[in-house]
């Protein structure tokens, strides 16, 4: 069984670069899965600030869809960076996918991993319910999968300001 180590965090926290850092200390080389779906200028400029930042030590891969596919396919190339599971619970969601029966089949997957994982989540819940349905069926939705992932992950973190807060295992 490999290790999974999961970093969440609220928008600009620094959860990115603390996973980053932490696939770094585990290898000299990873893959990077990026879930997110190029549909405007501002993301594409996102994805290439994130891509200059890594470097060619990392081997990207691109996956809005099919991430339990995407593990299965880089197991064994390395530790994996997934970027990051909220965008990916979008992308069911909007697509009309069981994202519940894919989130606990990627979740039962972990345990058959040869080389570590890890995730990077938005905390969503912490602030005021949202005003439309979707929007909290999305913040409900997030809430759950982080708290499936969490419980099988060797380690979580959680962002603040830029620095890692250690909450599992509590050492």
């Amino acid at each position: 069984m490999s290790k999974t180590i999961l970093i969440t965090g609220g928008a600009r926290s620094g959860k990115s670069a603390i996973a980053e850092a932490q696939v770094m200390n585990i290898a000299p080389r990873a893959v990077y899965i990026a879930t997110a779906q190029v549909r405007d200028d501002e993301m594409a400029d996102r994805v290439a600030k994130h891509q200059a930042r890594r470097g060619a030590e990392w081997t990207n891969v691109a996956e809005p869809i099919d991430l339990i596919g995407a593990l299965k396919r880089t197991d064994g190339q390395g530790p994996r960076l997934v970027d990051c599971l909220t965008l990916w619970l979008t992308n069911l969601m909007l697509g009309d996918h069981d994202w519940r029966g894919l989130g606990r089949e990627l979740v039962a997957g972990l345990a058959g991993q040869s080389d570590p994982v890890v995730f990077v989540t938005n905390e969503v819940g912490g602030g005021i319910v949202p005003e439309n349905a979707l929007a909290r069926a999305f913040r409900d939705a997030a809430g759950e999968l982080n708290q499936w992932v969490a419980a099988e992950a060797d380690e979580v973190y959680l962002a603040v300001a830029g620095l890692p807060l250690k909450v599992k295992p509590n050492d």
